[in-house]
């Protein structure tokens, strides 16, 4: 920097009256920006997603803003678009619900509602924020990122906007519910810092006015859905719940030659209205319903693709362009565009997430119609996994004994028919087709058959754990190491070996003047052989090594209490947890009093409403809504009463270790 430039920049930052004006202009900013802080609010999220043959269930934060005082919230779709559950809090730690009124993947927007009429009456209005143009926002504005960051409280970054046209330069790498978002949506591109959780709040200029709505962070860039196209989606939503669009069946791309007007036709999609209006691959199109139109670069291309879906659908359009040098005009009749994945459903009695066809999807199958069911993912062991042959990821049910069928409620209605009424697993003979081929398989559908656990024949217990006097062992211990015999490591409570008077740390070397032949590592179960030898009842002498001495105890052997595997127990399929009555060992090895009861968690399904609540395998459940559960028969009658009353909420109460806890369960009952 020259030196005369830097002394007038000196002079000039020195000049008196300079730090007020810049105070008086960053507090007018503030005062904005602040504003439309008060109408961020956190989200968090239970959504479900298909995955293993099952729904699974997640928990997420994300970010949003209140537009109006009904209590409308933009956020994005990734954020909340598949959410059974939302919860907003606002930036003074106030929570209230939200409905999901809408979401739309190929802009990634969400619209929502709080339930306001849910606020206590006192409760102050909730203030909202307005949206901006973002076609006035240059590059070097300032700007606000505002947003929830790792679903911590509320928070504002500064930046500038860096790019009006920002897109990812991998064709299609952004894709939502098999929508490609950067078909229609050119970021914001700006430097104010970004995190995960901070998706869906709005970027905001220093008029306090919403330019955009964050979405993605790229390096130290972050990516904002301009605010001209987030209104007019969110509208939509609002109103319609979708956003209705057109489609073509064309493919486009910049042109190839520098200079060259026009955009050209990459493809065309067989038995689209494209088609039908005699396009082809390489014809360049120049004019789009009397509007000119032109693609250089990538980034061209969104504003023509938002161009073709804002057309109503059935609407004729005239389009010219050029085809192997010579002018040609078009009539294409735009036709409905649907989304390009339905959403997945889970039938548990199959083991299956399914999927039914979309106009987009059936064409990417190459399939002549929208009938059969689309398999999207399979439960490893369950019923369709088990067949022969079995189903696998996209595979096409056609026809179940016989039954075609279009949709997924069809294989509902054959399903329900099928096991009405019975108590076993039902086979069933299913056609599917796998790309060109058509199979055969049975799937045996219906209640899962019960497990039925051998148990062991009532065996004598001594009531000690031991390990092998080893060579090594006996010579630490000054013995000779031609001994043989177990150690003592525990002694039960209430078992023959405590009340004969034994120790942990005694030597046992025979049982009724039988040596007791352990001396390697692998000998691990000769003690306990031996004592299976007798019958319940009987009374041995035990020749017992302590500190030097050598004595006889004599004990009376008990039943073998019932271990684990045999306990009474009770799988909650709906809240997808189990749980069994407790062991002996389980109160020696968890030391739990006699007196403590409760049912022992023995398994949390990944992803369940348990799961999702934060119960854990190995926890006691000591109470559910305050009632005491000790026994299978007193849990199975509770959740009937429960399931029939379908709360809003369930509270466990469980001993973790040395701590207790509630847990809050909010199960959508209306899904189970």
């Amino acid at each position: 920097m020259p030196k005369p430039f830097k002394l007038f920049l000196l002079s000039f930052l020195c000049l008196p009256g300079l730090y007020p004006l810049l105070g008086k202009q960053n507090e007018e900013i503030n005062d904005r920006v602040n504003s439309v802080y008060r109408a961020i609010v956190r989200i968090e999220v239970v959504s479900e997603r298909g995955s293993n043959g099952r729904m699974l269930k997640s928990g997420s934060t994300g970010s949003g803003v209140i537009i109006d005082s009904s209590g409308l919230v933009v956020t994005n779709h990734h954020v909340a678009g598949k959410a059974t559950r939302l919860t907003c809090r606002f930036h003074d730690g106030e929570e209230v619900g939200a409905d999901l009124l809408g979401a739309d993947a190929l802009t990634d927007l969400a619209v929502l509602r709080l339930r306001l009429e849910e606020r206590s009456p006192k409760s102050q209005p909730v203030e909202s924020a307005v949206f901006g143009n973002s076609d006035l926002v240059k590059v070097g504005d300032a700007c606000f990122a505002m947003g929830s960051p790792a679903g911590l409280s509320q928070s504002v970054t500064r930046g500038i906007v860096s790019n009006l046209a920002l897109i990812s330069n991998r064709r299609g790498s952004f894709r939502l519910d098999g929508e490609n978002v950067g078909e229609l949506v050119r970021w914001l591109g700006h430097d104010a810092v970004i995190f995960p959780g901070n998706s869906g709040g709005p970027l905001v200029n220093s008029a306090g006015e919403i330019i955009g709505i964050n979405e993605v962070a790229i390096a130290s860039l972050g990516g904002a859905i301009p605010s001209n196209l987030a209104q007019k989606v969110s509208l939509e939503l609002a109103t319609r719940g979708y956003v209705e669009r057109s489609w073509t069946g064309l493919e486009c791309q910049p042109s190839l030659k520098k200079g060259q007007p026009g955009i050209l036709v990459s493809g065309i999609i067989d038995d689209s209205p494209a088609q039908t209006a005699g396009f082809l691959a390489g014809d360049l199109i120049t004019t789009f319903a009397q509007q000119t139109v032109q693609a250089q670069i990538p980034e061209d291309l969104p504003p023509f693709h938002q161009m073709i879906s804002s057309i109503p659908p059935g609407e004729k359009v005239e389009i010219k362009g050029v085809r192997d040098q010579q002018s040609i005009s078009w009539e294409l009749i735009t036709a409905k565009r649907e989304p390009a994945y339905q959403p997945e459903e889970e039938l548990k009695s199959w083991g299956l997430t399914l999927r039914d066809f979309t106009l987009l999807s059936s064409l990417e199958a190459r399939r002549e119609g929208k009938f059969g069911i689309q398999v999207h993912s399979v439960a490893q062991g369950g019923p369709s996994f088990s067949a022969k042959p079995r189903l696998v990821q996209n595979d096409v049910l056609v026809e179940v004994n016989g039954q075609t069928l279009a949709k997924i409620e069809d294989l509902h209605t054959v399903s329900r028919e099928l096991t009405k009424g019975k108590t076993e697993p039902v086979p069933v003979l299913v056609r599917f087709e796998r790309n060109l081929a058509s199979y055969l398989t049975v799937i045996k559908i219906g209640p899962e058959a019960e497990e039925k656990r051998p148990l062991e024949a009532w065996k004598p217990w001594f009531g000690v754990s031991t390990q092998v006097l080893t060579h090594e062992l006996a010579e630490a211990l000054g013995l000779e190491t031609s001994n043989r015999g177990v150690r003592l490591s525990q002694v039960f409570p209430n078992t023959p070996a405590e009340r004969a008077g034994l120790l942990p740390g005694d030597l046992l070397f025979r049982i009724d003047g039988q040596l007791i032949q352990a001396y390697r590592p692998e000998d691990v179960e000769v003690f306990g052989n031996m004592i299976k030898q007798y019958r319940i009842d009987s009374t041995i002498s035990v020749e017992v090594w302590r500190e030097g001495t050598i004595m006889n105890v004599s004990a009376t052997l008990d039943k073998r209490p019932k271990p684990g595997n045999e306990m009474p127990e009770y799988e909650e399929k709906n809240l997808e947890f189990t749980v069994r009555e407790l062991s002996f060992a389980d109160r020696v090895f968890m030391r739990i009093n006699a007196e403590e009861n409760g049912l022992l968690v023995e398994n949390v399904e990944s992803a369940g409403w348990a799961a999702l609540a934060g119960l854990r395998q190995g926890d006691l459940l000591l109470k559910i809504d305050h009632h005491s559960v000790n026994q299978i028969d007193e849990i199975k009658n509770l959740m009937t009463n429960l399931i029939k009353k379908q709360p809003e909420q369930v509270v466990f109460f469980v001993k973790r270790g040395i701590h207790t806890l509630f847990i809050e369960l909010q199960p959508e009952w209306e899904a189970l």
